[in-house]
């Protein structure tokens, strides 16, 4: 990850004309055209907007929200994948992204060889939630809870196959236990079960820490390898009971394979001295993530890995989703 010193030297560089390629000069000379793969209002959406608010004031042109749900991101990556390489058109890629490779049966495009990488936005924590009934006050609680009941355990997530789902997945696996999943449409039916005593556990967002707060459910743990700003009393799941585990769901702009690599470089470097910008990671921070920008060569990596990670999880647990 880009640390602070090299963030301001890239934000700098991003304002300097003489040190970008002619045909990046040129760019962007008519609006931009953004596309977020899923409904407006979610945190991928409010991300998408703060960021493309600030872009669009760098490049003295409008970046244009277009919204593009359905089938687990994969119509909004298709569109984008598809779309003239004239650096007009960029996707704010997701972690589910990098499980769809291997989760779905077929797929319309390639998120390694039809899109580019440009720069990593944000990362942030999902969160284990109990009811407050629950004997589990821990992560190791919970794992010593699972096996008592010998796998007679459910866990809800919003989505069959979406990234809280495949976090349970890889909890089981690594703490060999059992239980059983209930996908729900949406993390606020999961949670009026999970207060009710009808589930008994929720991987969710950090939305839910409110709930928590308010004593209606409790919060056991994040899920990334270190606490983060919105939850600094949650501990991680990995000092809490289970040691190496980490997950994080992120946020990441990608473009068409064939777009010319000055373009990429400009997009990178001025989308990571937006993200340098204070107001900018204020905002950020208040929904709940973390600024976490890179360069293309470090997203293409991480993206990579995210594969991988996932690939031995869904061929594990026997997950897949016809295309």
């Amino acid at each position: 990850m880009i640390n602070r010193r090299e963030l301001f030297a890239l934000g700098a560089l991003s304002t300097l004309a003489g040190t970008q390629p002619a045909f990046a000069q040129a760019w962007p000379t008519r609006p931009v055209r953004l596309v977020v793969p899923y409904a407006p209002g979610g945190t991928t959406d409010v991300t998408a907007r703060i960021v493309a608010d600030h872009l669009s004031r760098i490049w003295g042109q409008q970046v244009v929200i277009e919204n593009k749900p359905g089938q687990g991101t994969n119509i909004g990556a298709e569109t984008v994948a598809r779309a003239d390489p004239d650096g007009y058109t960029i996707l704010v890629a997701a972690s589910s992204m990098a499980a769809n490779r291997n989760l779905y049966r077929s797929l319309k495009y390639d998120l390694v060889t039809d899109l580019a990488p440009v720069c990593r936005l944000v990362t942030f924590p999902l969160v284990f939630f109990v009811p407050n009934a629950s004997p589990a006050k821990s992560i190791s609680d919970l794992i010593a809870y699972a096996k008592e009941r010998n796998g007679d355990l459910t866990f809800g997530t919003p989505a069959y196959g979406g990234i809280n789902h495949l976090t349970g997945e890889l909890f089981k696996r690594m703490a060999g236990i059992q239980m059983t999943h209930v996908p729900y449409r949406g993390d606020a039916p999961a949670t009026t079960d999970l207060i009710a005593g009808r589930l008994d556990l929720q991987i969710a967002g950090t939305v839910q820490l409110e709930q928590s707060r308010a004593g209606q459910i409790r919060a056991l743990a994040v899920t990334t390898a270190q606490r983060v700003p919105a939850a600094v009393e949650v501990p991680t799941v990995a000092e809490s009971g289970l040691p190496g585990f980490n997950v994080q769901a992120w946020f990441a702009l990608v473009v068409p394979a064939k777009v010319p690599p000055e373009i990429v470089k400009r997009m990178s470097l001025d989308t990571v001295g937006a993200l340098g910008d204070p107001a900018v990671k204020a905002k950020l921070e208040a929904i709940g993530v973390i600024v976490a920008p890179s360069t293309p060569e470090e997203l293409a990596n991480f993206i990579k890995s995210e594969i991988a990670k996932w690939e031995a999880v869904i061929k594990d647990s026997g997950i897949k989703i016809e295309g």
